[in-house]
């Protein structure tokens, strides 16, 4: 079985990217292909990079509050795409008032800043369907 493939994308205009590179560290250590796609990503370029990479799983880091923004945006784009069986999590600055939307427009799993590095791996673990 392949492993895993997960973008991991900076959305937005925030430049703290140290969190999304620890995460990044963490799922490749845990087994997962990892490609940072660096910062400043627009959600155009996030579905081209996972659909070009084949994701199984596109993680976004957002501090910056533009999530209700970003997430609706590239979840159309993603439906568009035929990729709206890719499993799609936000770490970040996340309101609590923000997370029901979130969760009902397609994003699985939001992580809040001291999550658990495991915990996030258990939840991509459990929640990406295997492909070989």
């Amino acid at each position: 079985m392949r492993k895993l493939r997960v973008v991991i994308a900076k959305p937005g205009l925030d430049g703290h990217d140290r969190g999304a590179k620890v995460i990044a560290r963490a799922l490749r250590d845990a087994g997962m292909e990892v490609i940072y796609t660096g910062l400043r990503q627009t959600p155009e370029m996030i579905a081209a990079a996972a659909l070009q990479e084949d994701a199984d799983v596109i993680g976004l880091s957002i501090l910056s509050g533009a999530h209700n923004h970003i997430a609706p945006r590239l979840m159309a784009l993603l439906k568009q795409k035929g990729l709206d069986d890719v499993l799609v999590v936000i770490g970040g600055i996340i309101p609590d008032v923000d997370i029901p939307k979130l969760k009902e427009i397609g994003v699985k799993g939001i992580f809040l800043p001291g999550t658990p590095m495991q915990d996030i791996i258990e939840f991509i673990n459990t929640h990406t369907r295997a492909r070989v």
